[in-house]
């Protein structure tokens, strides 16, 4: 699994909770070099099981003593180590600082559970349903330092039925998430390098 994939691009997911996102790219072939966690979660059993590498980077503070700069640092230093090219955000909890988008210009790839610039932030399905909208969606992007902004890569519009609740809807988002994601990393893994021309 940790061979260098088509296209040469080492990808590492990056994830704090259950691995679903993580699954769905495992499922659908993609060659994950490493997998990345700020705190112990089933995210890195599911590595584990599937012969993935994995790095435990924990998050030693939650309260306004956080160093985040360090912490990114930190999260560098071990991408650095496997060789990674390609960073893909799967439910990961810590939002990271400016040194992770130097070391990775362009190659965070991120996931949100709207149609951004619609309902950023950590409740978007939530205050999708709360605003009344009659749809929404799922969003790739690539991360800047600013949460929920960066180029858009794909978009998948989802329903909001009548009898939804966050619950019900959320999974629906899941679903294409689950789907979308894995084809546009599939996309930046086996695309051109920074100076090539797409033949």
């Amino acid at each position: 699994m940790a061979d260098d994939p088509p296209g040469g691009r080492r990808l590492a997911v990056l994830a704090s909770g259950s691995g679903t996102i993580l699954q769905a790219l495992l499922e659908a072939g993609l060659p994950v070099a490493v997998v990345l966690a700020d705190r112990p979660c089933p995210a890195l059993g599911r590595a584990e099981a599937a012969g993935i590498p994995t790095e435990l980077v924990a998050r030693e503070s939650f309260g306004a003593d956080f160093d985040r700069d360090a912490y990114t640092g930190a999260v560098v230093a071990a991408l650095r180590a496997h060789r990674i090219d390609l960073v893909a955000m799967a439910g990961f909890g810590t939002i990271l600082g400016r040194s992770v988008h130097d070391a990775y210009p362009g190659a965070v790839v991120n996931t949100h559970p709207s149609l951004l610039p619609a309902f950023k932030g950590w409740r978007a399905v939530d205050d999708a349903l709360a605003r009344g909208v009659k749809v929404t969606g799922c969003t790739v992007h690539l991360a800047t330092l600013e949460v929920d902004e960066g180029p858009i890569l794909a978009q998948e519009a989802v329903p909001v039925l009548a009898d939804d609740t966050v619950a019900t809807l959320h999974e629906r988002i899941k679903d294409v998430e689950r789907r979308l994601y894995p084809r546009v990393l599939r996309e930046l893994m086996v695309g051109p390098r920074d100076g090539e021309v797409e033949g």
